[in-house]
């Protein structure tokens, strides 16, 4: 037997997941078009959503996702934390460095969860919430790889592996870093990645690293 659903609020979530998918926003026509109703129908929705702050319309009367859509998201992150912990641990104490899920915020990558091994004498610190652009470091360069429309180009400082990337003193000298991209998951951007203090990355971390990533997008799915 299937649940009986709300027409309206599948409408108005169909509206939402419209204007996430383009960056210059849909007209009424447009969104009466995409969704096969009228045009009164899609006014009843956007002013909906505009009461909540979800969609704003602007000078041009093209709808766009609102403000408080970040207020929503700005939820999800202890739930990708909760959900990533268990893979984060486990490659801290495997490889003996400081493991990190980090998501894309804007344009800058921003450290969302954080496990430092138990057992080293000595690790690098790397706290929940630190920010970097997205073209330096470990993680942002492994998010940028993952992007198909913008493939990943390494400079004298960073090598590329199969499906990692490796980067020294980016962020912190004498750090080390290697990250993957989590794929597989729609909506979000991130990488999984440690940080450690070595000139050199131990050949067995990029594809632990890469392990890693494929274990947080499963959990994330």
């Amino acid at each position: 037997m299937t649940a009986e659903t709300s027409q309206t609020l599948d409408r108005g979530l169909r509206v939402l997941k419209l204007l996430a998918d383009t960056d210059h926003g849909l007209t009424v026509t447009e969104l009466a078009a995409k969704l096969g109703v009228n045009r009164t129908v899609v006014y009843r929705l956007l002013a909906t959503l505009e009461q909540h702050s979800l969609v704003r319309r602007d000078l041009g009367g093209r709808a766009r996702v609102g403000l408080g859509v970040l207020r929503l998201a700005h939820q999800v992150h202890p739930l990708l934390r909760e959900a990533a912990l268990p893979a984060l641990r486990s490659l801290a104490e495997d490889i003996g460095a400081t493991a990190h899920l980090t998501l894309v915020d804007g344009t800058e990558a921003l450290a969302v969860a954080v496990v430092e091994p138990s057992w080293t004498d000595y690790h690098v610190a790397y706290r929940t919430g630190f920010r970097h652009s997205l073209d330096r470091g470990a993680a942002g360069r492994a998010i940028l790889a993952g992007r198909s429309v913008q493939p990943y180009e390494p400079d004298a400082r960073c090598s590329e592996g199969p499906g990692y990337v490796l980067t020294h003193g980016e962020l912190e000298a004498g750090a080390s870093g290697a990250a993957a991209p989590l794929v597989g998951v729609p909506g979000i951007e991130g990488s999984v990645g440690v940080v450690m203090l070595a000139d050199a990355i131990p050949e067995r971390v990029g594809p632990r690293v890469v392990e890693a990533a494929l274990e947080v997008a499963d959990a994330l799915r």
